[in-house]
Parts: C-alpha cells; sequence; structure tokens
C-alpha cells in the first residue's frame, strides 16, 4: 500500500509538473492564452432526473407525462422546468444538437467553456471531446461528486482517501486519454450531507495535490458558502483557486450579505444562471429569483468595492428548456443579450474582459 501511495504521490507531481501554467481541455493542454471569452459554469450533457420536483396541483400531471417539449406546454416548463421528466433528461440529448448548440455560441464570440457535469449527473468526457473538435469551442471538463442523494451507497461508502485517489486519476491519467482540468462543481446542500462534506474535504485534498482549479455547487442558504469555505480551509484548498457557484441564487438578494462573504473570501463569485428569469425559484421557495438585470446590478456592486478581478459569469444551461433547439436562450445568450446590457448600465469594456477572459484564465491555470 505504501508503495502504491508513493507512486501515485509521484504520478501527481510529475503531472503537476507538467501541467503547470497550462490549461487541461478535453483536446489536451492549452496555452492560458488561448483560452479567450470564457463561460465557467455549463452542462453539455448530464441527465438531472433524480433532480426532480413534484409539481404544486394536480392537474399539471398531463403535463408532466406529454414527454416533449412544445409551444402547448412550453409556459408549463419555463415556470416548473424540474417537474417534467422529458425536460431534465438533458443527457439524451443528440450530438448534433448539442454541437449545433455550442456552435452559436462560437458563432457569437465565445470561446471557451468549462463543463462542470460530475459523478450523479453522469459526466460523458468523450460526447465533450467530440463536440470541442466539431465547433473549436475549447472545453474543460470535471471530476467530483454531485448532490449525495444523487450518488450511489457504493460512492457514499467510499474513504476520503478513495475519493481522492478517484479524481486524481481523472485529473492526471483521464478517462480513454482524456483529461479532467477541474474538480467540481462539488455538491452541497443546507444542512451537508455526510458524504457531501466527505467530497467537500477530498476535493481539497486532491486539489492540493494536483494544483487545479475547484469550482463549488453551495446549499440554497445564504450560511453554506461561508461554512464551505471553513471546510475547504481546513483540508487545506487553495481558496484563491475556487469558485463558489449560483451567488445569484444563495446571497444575491441581501447586498450587505453578498459584500460580507466577498470580503469573508480569496474564492472566485460567480453568478451563473443568466438566461432564467422565471421568479418562482422551484429549488426554494424562499428565494425570489432575480432577473439578468438584477444579476448585472450585483456584478456592479461587486466591480464598486473593487472584487472585478475575481467575478466570473455562466448560464448553468441543465434543462433542455433553456437549449435554442427548445425556444431557448442558449449558451449565446451573454454575449448577444447580456454583455449589451452591461455596457450600457456602465460597466466597462476592461471590466467585461476581466470577467470573461482574465479571471477564467488565472482560475483555470494549473
Amino acid at each position: 500500500m505504501r508503495v502504491k501511495k508513493r507512486n501515485r504521490t509521484v504520478t501527481c507531481i510529475t503531472s503537476a509538473i507538467k501541467m503547470a501554467g497550462r490549461i487541461q481541455t478535453v483536446l489536451g493542454a492549452l496555452d492560458p492564452t488561448k483560452l479567450g471569452q470564457t463561460l465557467t459554469h455549463e452542462h453539455i450533457r448530464m441527465d438531472y432526473q433524480n433532480c426532480y420536483i413534484k409539481p404544486p396541483r394536480e392537474d399539471h400531471q398531463d403535463k408532466i407525462h406529454d414527454n416533449k417539449i412544445n409551444l402547448r406546454n412550453l409556459g408549463f416548463v419555463r415556470q416548473y422546468p424540474y417537474s417534467h421528466v422529458y425536460n431534465l433528461s438533458f443527457g439524451d440529448e443528440d450530438l448534433q444538437t448539442m454541437i449545433a448548440e455550442v456552435a452559436e455560441y462560437k458563432r457569437l464570440g465565445g470561446d471557451s467553456m468549462v463543463e462542470v457535469t460530475t459523478f450523479g449527473i453522469n459526466p460523458d468526457y468523450e460526447f465533450l471531446k467530440k463536440v470541442s473538435e466539431a465547433t473549436n469551442v475549447n472545453i474543460v471538463c470535471s471530476t467530483g461528486y454531485y448532490l449525495g442523494h444523487t450518488l450511489t451507497d457504493e460512492v457514499k461508502n467510499e474513504s476520503v482517501e478513495s475519493l481522492v485517489k478517484s479524481m486524481v486519476n481523472d485529473l492526471t491519467v483521464g478517462r480513454n486519454g482524456i483529461k479532467a482540468g477541474c474538480i467540481g462543481e462539488i455538491g452541497c446542500q443546507y444542512p451537508l450531507a455526510d458524504s457531501e462534506r466527505k467530497s467537500l474535504i477530498a476535493a481539497a485534498k486532491a486539489q492540493a495535490e494536483v494544483g487545479c482549479p475547484l469550482i463549488i455547487h453551495p446549499g440554497r442558504d445564504e450560511k453554506s458558502p461561508f461554512e464551505i469555505i471553513d471546510i475547504l480551509k481546513e483540508a487545506g484548498a487553495d481558496i484563491s483557486k475556487t469558485v463558489m457557484s449560483h451567488l445569484d441564487r444563495t446571497l444575491v438578494m441581501d447586498s450587505d450579505i453578498l459584500l460580507k462573504f466577498a470580503a469573508y473570501s480569496t474564492c472566485y463569485l460567480e453568478f451563473d444562471l443568466f438566461g432564467m428569469e422565471v421568479s418562482l425559484y422551484q429549488a426554494n421557495d424562499n428565494v425570489d429569483f432575480p432577473s439578468d438585470a438584477q444579476r448585472i446590478q450585483m456584478i456592479k456592486l461587486l466591480i464598486k468595492h473593487g472584487y472585478e478581478d475575481r467575478i466570473v459569469i455562466a448560464h448553468d444551461v441543465h434543462t433542455r428548456h433553456r437549449l435554442l433547439k427548445y425556444g431557448g436562450h442558449g449558451y449565446g445568450h451573454i454575449h448577444e443579450n447580456v454583455l449589451p446590457m452591461m455596457l450600457r448600465r456602465g460597466i466597462s469594456q476592461n471590466q467585461i474582459n476581466k470577467i470573461l477572459i482574465d479571471n477564467p484564465k488565472r482560475w483555470l491555470t494549473f
């Protein structure tokens, strides 16, 4: 056992040395200067059916079991996206559809994206490689573990050391030669499940071994990001190489708490639900979901207080209805609609370049 562990450590150190100053994509190591404009939190291939939520009314049942998205039920799907099984079966979408969706992002000026699908919601490295090859979009894929209830009992019973070994293997050896370039999104609820606390600690230790970026899905409570930062610090994570996702459904409705969190940690601050503008938030009905305009105002607030070097943005596309094919905004929404609005609201092009280019580049570089 000692020899195996020592050999793994040597492999990790060698890999980390090779990757130092580089970004790992599904097509191999990338010079950071070639990363370009980057969305830091997207899904291209995943299955979200294990996060189904029962709708509030019994007469919605016919719409749930209508296994299509069409003009008659599109309003329902937009209002209750997690109550339509076909909408959650994102992993069933065919390759050519996803190539077309990502190609539109490229056409609108996008260069790269981080695909954060982890164990529990079915990552597919080979699928992502095919999309990247067909679109010339740099795709960074991920390793790690999603919410506790999405994991098998076997995974939940694994030791921290075993979880670390699995993640480090994805980062340094890969799956069929395709290496992950990021850990996470690591799924967390509030309060944390035991398996989630364990995967957080394992993610911190794996990050420390390899020197890679880390991204977190916090619980849906304003206390969750603070708790997670404390756990990661204690476990040895590099917080300055860590993204806290979903602040636009966790802290955005209270500017004081948002600023308190920004001051509390050195992590990147991610607003990643651009394009979702239905005020009802199914996953937490205590939250009034913000609009894109409100997201922009929160970004302006952070810039005003000196945090422009730590802001990153994305859409977190994870259901079918947000794809262009089904009448959604697609991966190009930020470029087509949000960036012009940012400029009109007083965010400079230089600040946008930091958010879309400089900050992701710094975070993703090993």
